[in-house]
C-alpha cells in the first residue's frame, strides 16, 4: 500500500488528473459540498489506480492524502498515464 498527497480542484469542467509541479492534481466536476466531490474523487482514482482508495486526511480540505492499494511509484505511472 502507498500513500500521497494531492490537491483537488473541485467544480471542474470535466474529470481529469494533472501532475504539475510535482504536484497530482485531481480536477473534479462536483461541488465541494456534502462529501459529493471528495465521492466522486473516490471513484475516479479508483479507475485510474484499478484497486482501493481511501481518504486518509484532509476531508474537508482541497490538500488531501490518499491511501491506495498500489506502491507510490505505481500510482505516480499509472497518473502519468491518464494525463
Amino acid at each position: 500500500m502507498g500513500e500521497a498527497e494531492i490537491r483537488v480542484i473541485p467544480n471542474a469542467s470535466k474529470n481529469k488528473v494533472k501532475i504539475e509541479n510535482d504536484i497530482v492534481k485531481v480536477y473534479i466536476n462536483a461541488p465541494p459540498e456534502k462529501g459529493k466531490a471528495n465521492k466522486l474523487l473516490i471513484k475516479f482514482l479508483r479507475k485510474i489506480v484499478d484497486g482501493k482508495i481511501d481518504i486518509v486526511s484532509g476531508e474537508k480540505a482541497r490538500n488531501k492524502r490518499i491511501r491506495f492499494s498500489i506502491t507510490e511509484k505505481e500510482f505516480l505511472e499509472r497518473i502519468k498515464n491518464a494525463e
